[in-house]
């Protein structure tokens, strides 16, 4: 049976209802120092504004290492009445230190991530949902390889998604070549995001005949330059005949940008951003990403 896994337990598809599919609750990184998500009173006030909004699921991407503080997830969803789905997985390696990647080296990744997906993540009892990675500018590198390598292996045991950070938006063929060329992952168990920093029509477009899932967050201080261009993007792909293959999210990932601490936050994923949208392909494509899409690139028939 597919089934969404939420650090509640595993649900069905449809049950997720309105999801940011692409966020971050709590988050660390040394290469945001002094922007960390890290308030978990901070977090269940957003978590509160969004279901206000009218939202009722969260996919945080945050990976293995990055502070996800996944023990505190469960309560943060049961206050708030707001599924949420926490990642496995592991980021670029400039996000950790020498000594972490290289216990993770020695420890056999690819069983960290099963484990994680089907056992819990510590002595939490929290399972993961998905498995987050990520690529390189313009290509990859020895440590993303690895990482895809031990996410591939990964979903073969489990079932799993594998969320890709595309850094900047690029390399997203490259990606697909690796995952789902020489690994073997179907191309719909691939979800590819920050599609929107690079607002590349001829890349979207052969990247989502792959049958990959496109991701498309924002807004950011960071990629305001071309935020403005995801109304176009989404329009050009949905007639494409791609409209079946796309995600939305909010991806605040530094303290600011939370609508409590007066940025965009998760409500503006709802509160601007979907009646933008529904003006360039109309609202019945902008509910369909927002409930069936999200249920159906998460959802799993897990092993």
């Amino acid at each position: 049976m597919t089934q969404v896994r939420t650090v509640l337990g595993d649900v069905r598809p449809h049950d997720l209802g309105v999801c940011d599919a692409h966020d971050h609750l709590f988050l660390r990184s040394p290469q945001l120092p002094g922007q960390e998500l890290d308030d978990a009173r901070a977090a269940r006030a957003e978590l509160a504004a969004f279901r206000a909004a009218g939202g009722a699921a969260v996919v945080q991407w945050t990976p293995h290492g990055m502070g996800r503080r996944a023990a505190d997830l469960p309560a943060l969803s049961r206050a708030t009445g707001v599924r949420i789905v926490c990642a496995t997985g592991l980021h670029q390696a400039a996000h950790y230190d020498a000594e972490s990647l290289d216990r993770l080296r020695g420890g056999g990744l690819a069983g960290l991530f099963v484990s994680e997906l089907t056992e819990g993540i510590g002595t939490t009892g929290v399972r993961a949902g998905l498995i987050k990675v990520a690529g390189g500018f313009h290509g990859l590198d020895a440590h993303a390889r690895w990482t895809m390598t031990a996410a591939a292996e990964a979903h073969h045991a489990t079932g799993a998604p594998i969320a890709v950070h595309l850094e900047l938006g690029t390399g997203a063929l490259d990606v697909l070549d690796l995952l789902c060329g020489e690994l073997g992952v179907p191309g719909d168990r691939v979800i590819l995001g920050h599609l929107n920093r690079s607002p590349d029509p001829v890349t979207h477009r052969q990247a989502a005949a792959s049958g990959c899932w496109l991701a498309f967050d924002g807004p950011s201080r960071a990629h305001h330059a071309t935020d403005w261009r995801m109304p176009e993007a989404l329009r050009d792909l949905a007639e494409a005949g791609f409209g079946d293959r796309l995600l939305l999210g909010g991806d605040t990932v530094v303290a600011g940008a939370r609508s409590v601490d007066g940025g965009p936050g998760m409500p503006y994923l709802l509160r601007r951003v979907r009646p933008r949208l529904a003006e360039a392909v109309g609202a019945d494509l902008v509910d369909r990403m927002l409930t069936e899409h999200p249920g159906r690139a998460f959802g799993t028939d897990w092993a």
